[in-house]
C-alpha cells in the first residue's frame, strides 16, 4: 500500500494537468463519469494515502489500496478503474478505489493530521495520543486519524529509530519519549520522500523486512500479524523497550487505517 510520501510524488508527477479540461472519462469505477467530462482540474492534492483531484463542482478521492497503480500518458493491458483524457495526455488508475467527494475538500479533511502537510500539527497529534493511553505503538502509527500517511514501512522504521517496542502502550511513554515519537514520524516521512525520489528507499531501511538488528547484531523478531492492525512488524527485543503491560489491554475503538 503506497504511503503518504509516495502519494506526494504522484501529486508532483501529474501537476502538468492542473488547469486542464477533462475531454474523456472512462473506466469501471462506479461513479457518474459523464459528469466529469468538461470539468477543469482545479488542483491535485493529497491527504495521507488519499490522492485528490479537485474539479469544478466535485472532487475525486483515489486510494490505491494494497496493489493499485497508475500510468501517466500510457496504459496497461488491463482495464483501468478510471481513465481521464486531456487534450495533452491522460491519467490512468488501476486496482484502486475511486469515490466522489462533494463539497469543499477543506471541509472533508483534517489537514493537520497529514504528516506531509504544511498544516501538520504535532501538538494535536500529542493530544490525541494522550487521550488513548491503551493504544499500542504499532497501531498508533497506522491510525490515519493520528498520522495520516504513515504506513507499515514508516511504522517499523520509526519504532526502531526511537527504540520503542511495537507493543508499547502510549500511556506509558514519558512525555519526552512521546514527543520524540511524534517528531520522528514526520522527520522520517520526509526522509522517505527524498529517498523515494532518488530510488534509494530500500537501501536506507534499518528494520523493515530486515533479518538482523544493526545495533545489537541479533535476529529481529518478525511478527506477521501484530496488534489490532494485524500488520507485519520487524523489531529488536533487546534495544526496543517495551513500555507498559500490553497483555492486559482490552480492545479499543476500531482503527482508521485507510
Amino acid at each position: 500500500m503506497p504511503e503518504g510520501p509516495s502519494i506526494v510524488i504522484l501529486r508532483e508527477q501529474v501537476a502538468g494537468f492542473t488547469g486542464k479540461r477533462i475531454e474523456r472519462a472512462e473506466g469501471s469505477a462506479k461513479l457518474d463519469k459523464a459528469r466529469l467530462v468538461g470539468q477543469t482540474v482545479r488542483s491535485f492534492r493529497s491527504w495521507g494515502k488519499h490522492f485528490l483531484i479537485e474539479l469544478d463542482d466535485v472532487s475525486l478521492r483515489i486510494h490505491l489500496l494494497l496493489f493499485g497503480s497508475y500510468r501517466i500518458n500510457e496504459r496497461k493491458e488491463t482495464a483501468p478503474r478510471l481513465s481521464l483524457g486531456f487534450a495533452n495526455g491522460e491519467l490512468n488508475f488501476y486496482g484502486c478505489s475511486v469515490q466522489p467527494v462533494e463539497g469543499l475538500l477543506d471541509d472533508a479533511y483534517d489537514w493537520s493530521a497529514d504528516v506531509m502537510s504544511d498544516a501538520w500539527d504535532a501538538r494535536a497529534a500529542l493530544k490525541k495520543l494522550r487521550a488513548r493511553p491503551r493504544l499500542l505503538a504499532c497501531d498508533a502509527l497506522l491510525d490515519q486519524t493520528l498520522f495520516s500517511g504513515s504506513g507499515n514501512i514508516i511504522k517499523n522504521e520509526v519504532l526502531f529509530r526511537t527504540r520503542i517496542h511495537p507493543l508499547s502502550l502510549m500511556g506509558d511513554l514519558s512525555a519526552v519519549k512521546l514527543r520524540e515519537l511524534v517528531r520522528e514520524v514526520r522527520t522520517y516521512s520526509f526522509d522517505f520522500l527524498q529517498w523515494k525520489r532518488e530510488g534509494t528507499l530500500k537501501a536506507h531501511w534499518l528494520a523493515h523486512t530486515k533479518n538482523t538488528c544493526p545495533r545489537c547484531n541479533i535476529p529481529f523478531v518478525k511478527a506477521k500479524s501484530l496488534g489490532r492492525s494485524k500488520r507485519r512488524s520487524f523489531y529488536c527485543e533487546r534495544c526496543q523497550k517495551r513500555y507498559g503491560d500490553s497483555e492486559r489491554v482490552a480492545s479499543e475503538a476500531p482503527l482508521t487505517e485507510d
